[in-house]
């Protein structure tokens, strides 16, 4: 079951900016990228960008950025050419693109499923945790040493 993410739509959301820098990019590539190694998931994550193709590949995950249209034009897309279009999981909180992708025959995941599903806590950044693409052990103690945020 292929995962499209919808990553300015993360980011948005994770790292609660609506103008997306490179490193917002890269921390929430590498938090996701992270997650999938655990499993056996495959998925795509969309970016709008500058004009030129790219597709970077780490692992599990591959990283999109559209030459023609944007990020979510090119969701469609994929969705529209797959063999199994039932298949294909969108990730995303945008409404339209949710409709488009259930439209073309997709599943859409909201990114909070799509996080608990993976061990990745949306609702963390909005605590004041930022994605950093690294793991900080020690704050991880003092999260979990928190009966609260063991439920």
């Amino acid at each position: 079951m292929p995962y499209f993410l919808d990553g300015n739509n993360l980011i948005g959301l994770v790292r609660r900016t609506s103008r997306p820098c490179a490193e917002d990019r890269s921390a929430l590539i590498a938090e996701i990228a992270g997650r999938l190694r655990r499993t056996r998931a495959r998925a795509t994550i969309f970016f709008d960008g500058p004009a030129g193709e790219r597709m970077v590949s780490l692992g599990s995950l591959t990283v999109r950025v559209p030459a023609g249209g944007s990020a979510d034009d090119a969701i469609v897309r994929e969705v529209e050419r797959a063999a199994a279009p039932a298949e294909a999981v969108i990730v995303t909180a945008d409404r339209g693109l949710a409709r488009r992708c259930r439209d073309a025959g997709a599943k859409v995941c909201s990114p909070d499923q799509f996080f608990s599903r993976f061990g990745v806590d949306a609702a963390a950044p909005a605590a004041g945790r930022q994605l950093s693409g690294k793991v900080d052990v020690e704050e991880w103690m003092r999260y979990f040493s928190d009966e609260e945020n063991r439920k």
